[in-house]
């Protein structure tokens, strides 16, 4: 059975705490805006690896595509200006 954006959107917040998690999909490929303090002071591909943690083996066995745009707080509330 293949995860729903919200299914994905749980596994995201339940591994990793976030301000603003969206997740958009059709059940194979999503994408994803995660907005977090854990990314203060990481790259994008710390912030990327993170994300995947908190998806664990679901990112293996039933995510086949995730597109991530990982922002802090700070990023987050600029781009809504």
């Amino acid at each position: 059975m293949e995860p729903s954006a919200d299914d994905v959107r749980r596994y995201i917040a339940d591994g990793l705490a976030c301000e603003e998690l969206r997740v958009d999909g059709d059940g194979r490929h999503f994408d994803a805006l995660v907005v977090s303090s854990a990314f203060e002071g990481r790259s994008r591909v710390q912030r990327h690896q993170l994300v995947y943690a908190a998806l664990g083996e679901r990112m293996r066995e039933e995510v086949h595509a995730l597109s991530i745009k990982a922002l802090t707080p700070a990023e987050w509330q600029a781009l809504q200006r």
